[in-house]
C-alpha cells in the first residue's frame, strides 16, 4: 500500500519479506472487491493490530476504530488526540494490483493534526469501497470530495506511525519495515532529498488523496525489538 504504507499506504515500502509468499501472492489476481467478509477480522484482533502501530506509550491512550460493515467505528475512547486504525488495501495506490488484496493490512496511529485531516480521507475511501465502487469511481468520488471542501488538507504537523510488525503491504513489500509517515499538500519532494541516493527518506506523489507522503524508515518496531538491519538499509 502506497500511502498507508500508504497509508500508504500501503504500500509501496521498501522489501519483501518472503519468496514464497511473493510466489503464492503473485498467482493471485484481485481485480475486483472480494465479499466484504473477507476484510473483517474479529473485533479484540483489530483493536490489537491497531495498537501495534505505535508505541505502547502513544497508543495505550489511543482512540481505536475497527471496521464494520458500514465503515470504521469506535471500538475504543482515547484520551491523547491520536487514533490508531487498520487501514486495508484500499488505501493504497489506485494502480497497486493487490489493490483490492483481502489479507492486506495497514496498522496505522494518526497524531492528532493527522487525525482531524487526514482519517477523512481514510474514511471516504472506506465509504466509496464498501459501496463497492470502481478503483475509477473511487478516483472521482475522492476528486469531488475535495472540489466540495468536504476533505481538508493537511494541518500543519500531520503524521502517522506505522511500526507494528503484524502489517502486511502484498507481494512487493511483506510485511515492510517500521516507518514514521508526514503528510503535506502536494509538494515538492527534493526539497526533502527524498528519494535521493543514501537519503533515509522516501516520499511518494498521492495524486488522488492531493498529497505528499514522506517517509522515514526506523529501526525498530512498535514493541522495541530491533528490525532486521537488512530491512533499514
Amino acid at each position: 500500500m502506497k500511502r498507508i504504507a500508504m497509508s500508504a499506504l500501503a504500500l509501496f515500502l521498501l522489501f519483501a519479506m518472503s519468496s514464497q509468499t511473493k510466489t503464492q501472492d503473485a498467482k493471485t489476481s484481485y481485480p475486483s472487491m472480494a465479499p466484504l467478509d473477507q476484510y473483517l477480522l474479529d473485533r479484540d484482533t483489530e483493536i490489537a493490530m491497531a495498537k501495534s502501530a505505535a508505541p505502547a506509550s502513544i497508543s495505550s491512550d489511543a482512540e481505536v476504530l475497527v471496521l464494520g460493515r458500514h465503515g470504521f467505528e469506535t471500538a475504543v475512547k482515547g484520551k491523547n488526540g491520536f487514533v490508531c486504525i487498520v487501514e486495508r488495501s484500499w488505501a493504497g495506490d489506485i494502480d497497486d494490483p493487490e489493490f483490492w488484496n483481502p489479507k492486506l493490512y495497514g496498522p496505522t496511529c494518526f497524531n492528532p493534526p493527522a487525525a482531524r485531516t487526514h482519517l477523512p480521507i481514510s474514511r471516504k475511501r472506506t465509504e466509496l469501497a464498501l459501496a463497492r465502487q470502481s478503483r475509477d469511481q473511487i478516483v472521482a468520488g475522492l476528486k469531488a470530495a475535495f472540489d466540495k471542501k468536504e476533505l481538508p488538507a493537511p494541518e500543519r504537523g500531520s503524521m502517522c506511525y506505522m511500526m507494528s510488525r503484524q502489517a502486511y503491504f502484498g507481494a512487493r513489500y511483506g510485511h515492510g519495515v517500521p516507518h514514521l509517515m508526514f503528510y503535506f499538500p502536494a509538494t515538492n519532494e527534493t526539497l526533502w532529498g527524498a528519494n535521493s541516493a543514501g537519503s533515509p527518506v522516501l516520499a511518494h506523489q498521492d495524486a488522488p488523496d492531493r498529497l505528499t507522503v514522506f517517509m522515514i524508515p526506523v529501526g525498530k518496531w512498535s514493541d522495541g525489538e530491533p528490525a532486521p538491519i537488512d530491512m533499514v538499509h
